[in-house]
């Protein structure tokens, strides 16, 4: 979700206005996503490097978020949304963390659908900590390094509990990944769009649907294989 900043900029106002539009553009695409049949939708919220923005950025943006998380349990609810996360969220503010946890045990029982919020994540981040796993447990025994897969990789990553995305939605024209479920999207649609965040709508989200929809996903294979 990008663009909030360029967004508020180009009508004048501060950063944090353009996060605060922007949460109306997270209740839209969830809906959509819900309403179409996606089964987890992921939102890339904050990352490991966003700590170097300005403190008074980070602290509106974590006491945005506890307020965002109280007012959109209705929605979730009313949705059968569960919400989960990942990435290094001990490292919250507490009161951030605290909110989380009684959203996350409220909506445990949700089913429609998974909205996981991507809090202080990045890709490198988890790849070393899956690193740093996997050889503690080779050194105590627990595992062999013959044995180390993919498959058993992806059981040490944060996304465990979920499957790889099937498309990657990028607003406000930037053309890169920024860090984000690099092990993940190894065969990932990608789509850009120039839209600002706050002015995504669930029309835009459609429109990313329907691009994916036309797509030939061939995982390695031929088109003739394929048919």
């Amino acid at each position: 979700m990008d663009g909030n900043g360029r967004w508020a900029k180009q009508k004048g106002k501060e950063r944090i206005f353009g996060h605060q539009n922007g949460v109306s553009a997270v209740r839209n695409v969830t809906e959509a996503a819900a309403e179409i049949g996606v089964k987890v939708l992921t939102l890339y919220t904050f990352s490991t490097e966003n700590w170097n923005r300005p403190k008074d950025e980070i602290d509106a943006l974590m006491s945005m978020l506890v307020h965002t998380i109280a007012q959109e349990e209705k929605t979730l609810m009313d949705n059968d949304i569960a919400l989960q996360t990942i990435g290094d969220t001990a490292a919250l503010p507490e009161q951030t963390r605290a909110a989380l946890a009684e959203i996350k045990k409220t909506t445990r029982n949700n089913k429609r659908m998974i909205l996981v919020l991507a809090l202080n994540y990045s890709s490198r981040w988890e790849i070393t900590k899956a690193i740093k796993d996997i050889a503690a447990d080779v050194e105590h025994g627990k595992l062999h390094s013959a044995d180390i897969t993919e498959g058993k990789v992806n059981q040490y990553l944060e996304t465990k509990d979920y499957p790889e995305p099937d498309l990657l939605i990028r607003t406000s024209g930037e053309y890169r990944l920024s860090n984000y479920l690099l092990w993940q999207m190894a065969y990932t649609e990608l789509y850009f769009t120039d839209v600002l965040w706050p002015d995504f709508s669930k029309e835009n989200f459609y429109e990313a649907i329907v691009n994916f929809q036309q797509r030939e996903r061939r995982f390695g294979k031929t088109s003739e294989q394929l048919k």
